[in-house]
């Protein structure tokens, strides 16, 4: 693996018993387009639907606005890691950044629906090529021995400004019209694109040894993958079911708790985050796997709000744990060269997790009802982790192990 300026100076300072320096002006340069994707894909993900609705499409096809703009992500995801070698990560993290926010100008001056439709592929294409080249970028600015906190400072970083801008979009569009949202999205993304030129201009090795295709293969890397997947289908679910699932209780409890549970994951990112750099990550995932499943069981008592909002902070608590420990397992094992094919492969698991557990679910409620649906979801995390198997120790590859070795 190359060994970069940033990680050798984080050695010297290790080796004379000082931590490394994790906040630095390269990663603080970063924060500006993390801020601005959260903000620009956020604002707009649930305002764009309505505002495809007002515009005289159908409940059907003003859904499909958000199937195209997650069908786009996921096929992005798997080219974007061979693009990033060629091109380096600044380019294409300037590429994702205007994709996303460039549309979103077309959406403030047209409202026909194939216009919606084109600018939702475009921006989820965007969405994933951020996530990708940005990902691996941010994860080459974290020393090696703080990367567990980094990641849980990066998840505060960005999920603050998504849990405020999700509601915030639908909120402006109602009371000042959809231009004002679609501007504020497009001006996100664009000021994060004025911050690329300030980041440093590297580019991974090429390695087909550390492609999107070697991580699928890899057990050592799947595993982690598979298990936070599993806690994601759990999210599909909440995001979309509950709802309904508590229509019969006060109407408040279900947007409280869309509240809490992704607020309560941000604080379950932190925790893990400091904790796995001391500990190992891989340790973690069971505990957070089995947190999320015991919010889960809790949920099932849909007729009881204090229950229903309970559930919702174990489920964020369990999901932030897991979601800070799988990324950091996979991120451990592999040399810099695949860090845009771990960043892919999880955020593939993030967004098929989410697809597939909405969709089965939907099919199981039919005949169970809600609460037992809910309870079944829950036995079914600690069988995938069951099967998943053991992740291999702490997750942190040794010192003195080579850094092509991806035993587990």
């Amino acid at each position: 693996m190359r060994t970069s300026t940033r990680q050798a100076a984080a050695g010297r300072e290790s080796g004379c018993g000082l931590p490394p320096r994790l906040v630095t002006r390269p990663l603080l340069v970063r924060f500006v387009s993390i801020v601005g994707t959260a903000v620009s894909f956020y604002l707009l993900l649930s305002a764009v639907p309505e505002y495809a609705r007002s515009a005289g499409a159908s409940p059907g096809t003003a859904g499909l606005t958000t199937t195209a703009l997650t069908l786009s992500s996921v096929a992005a995801y798997l080219f974007t890691p061979r693009l990033m070698v060629r091109y380096g990560y600044r380019p294409m993290l300037a590429a994702g950044l205007a994709a996303l926010g460039l549309p979103a100008l077309a959406l403030a001056a047209s409202a026909n629906i194939a216009v919606i439709m084109a600018t939702c592929v475009i921006r989820g294409v965007g969405f994933a090529i951020v996530c990708v080249a940005g990902g691996a970028l941010t994860v080459s600015l974290i020393p090696p021995q703080r990367r567990g906190e980094g990641l849980a400072l990066i998840g505060v970083a960005s999920g603050v400004p998504a849990v405020a801008a999700l509601p915030l979009g639908v909120w402006l569009a109602g009371h000042l019209g959809y231009r004002p949202v679609f501007l504020a999205g497009a001006l996100a993304a664009l000021a994060g694109l004025a911050s690329v030129p300030w980041l440093p201009g590297s580019r991974p090795a090429a390695d087909r040894s550390a492609g999107v295709v070697a991580v699928l293969r890899a057990p050592a890397l799947i595993r982690p993958a598979v298990i936070f997947s599993a806690t994601t289908m759990a999210v599909g679910i909440i995001v979309t079911f509950l709802p309904l699932a508590i229509t019969g209780t006060r109407a408040d409890v279900a947007a409280l708790a869309l509240l809490v549970e992704p607020a309560a994951a941000i604080g379950g990112r932190w925790l893990a985050g400091r904790h796995g750099d001391r500990r190992g990550p891989a340790a973690l995932l069971r505990p957070g796997v089995l947190l999320a499943a015991a919010g889960l069981l809790t949920l099932s008592l849909t007729g009881v709000p204090a229950a229903v909002i309970a559930g919702a902070a174990l489920f964020g608590l369990g999901f932030g744990v897991t979601q800070n420990a799988s990324q950091t397992v996979m991120y451990d094992r592999v040399p810099e060269s695949g860090y845009g094919a771990v960043s892919a492969v999880w955020n593939l698991a993030y967004d098929g997790g989410m697809g597939l557990g909405a969709a089965g679910f939907g099919l199981l409620v039919t005949g169970t009802g809600y609460p037992a649906a809910f309870a079944l979801t829950a036995a079914v995390l600690p069988v995938v982790l069951a099967v998943a198997g053991r992740t291999g120790g702490s997750g942190r590859r040794r010192p003195d192990r080579p850094a092509t070795d991806r035993s587990a």
